[in-house]
């Protein structure tokens, strides 16, 4: 069985991810940790991800050596997991939003050393989905305008959402444009869209999980294409099955793609 460790085992995500890993039984899960004076360092992982006791505390410090550590928290976070995974030859499965452009390159510098997936939405129709906008824009040509928008809870720190990003960077990349030239946040004042411009458009409502849409509009017609994620535990089956998939890997950067074999 793959080897793994979660960081942020408290979050949202980190104790879906560590509830499915252990009722899947497909995975040893050999360590669990959360930042430095959290109520919920020392308790059993299990206990605190609803599947009952298991026998691995919560801790600051990763002990245990795992052939593949899963990464939900914070971009500075990230980073420092980062370093230690690439002393220690772990590789990582990183599903932290919100890096800037010089943290990503920083994850792509350590790939070098260790392998990681990198990947904004571990979902499986979303990383689908982000090829078929490629195809459809591909496709329509510039007579179609594109917009993207994006709900999530009200708590979600970032946005746009990494997921509407990855999505219009497929887009960007399937018809030539330069995604910091072409993507417009928000809209407002009295000045028509520009051509060639991809709109995106960020909503925090309630629990909303996350939705996206990504619009085609022509003067004739509209296509819009569209996900909804009901659960978030198709985000963290997602980043098991990449875990599964990069244990062994050589290194190098990796995104749900690849593991999918899109």
């Amino acid at each position: 069985m793959t080897k793994i460790a979660i960081t942020g085992a408290a979050g949202r995500m980190g104790r879906r991810i560590a509830a499915r890993a252990i009722e899947s039984e497909q995975f040893d899960l050999v360590a669990a940790t959360e930042s430095p004076g959290h109520e919920a360092l020392g308790a059993d992982v299990g206990v605190l991800a609803g599947a009952g006791t298991f026998g691995v505390k919560v801790a600051e410090t990763l002990d245990e050596a795992p052939d593949v550590l899963i990464d939900f928290t914070t971009p500075d976070s990230t980073l420092g997991w980062l370093d230690l995974c690439g002393d220690r030859g772990i590789a990582l499965v990183i599903g932290t939003t919100g890096l800037t452009e010089s943290q990503t390159a920083t994850v792509a510098d350590a790939a070098a050393k260790v392998p990681i997936v990198h990947a904004g939405n571990m979902s499986v129709g979303v990383n689908l989905l982000i090829k078929l906008v490629a195809l459809v824009a591909e496709t329509l040509g510039a007579e179609f305008d594109i917009e993207i928008a994006e709900t999530h809870h009200r708590f979600k720190k970032d946005a746009p959402s990494g997921t509407a990003i990855a999505l219009a960077r497929s887009i960007c990349a399937a018809t030539g444009r330069e995604y910091g030239e072409a993507v417009a946040l928000g809209r407002g004042g009295h000045q028509p869209r520009t051509p060639g411009e991809i709109g995106m458009h960020a909503l925090r409502v309630g629990d909303t999980v996350g939705e996206h849409q990504v619009h085609f509009g022509s003067l004739g017609e509209t296509i819009t294409l569209s996900h909804s994620a009901h659960t978030r535990d198709i985000f963290a089956d997602g980043a098991l099955r990449a875990a599964q998939w990069l244990a062994g890997k050589p290194a190098g950067l990796y995104d749900m793609c690849d593991v999918l074999g899109l």
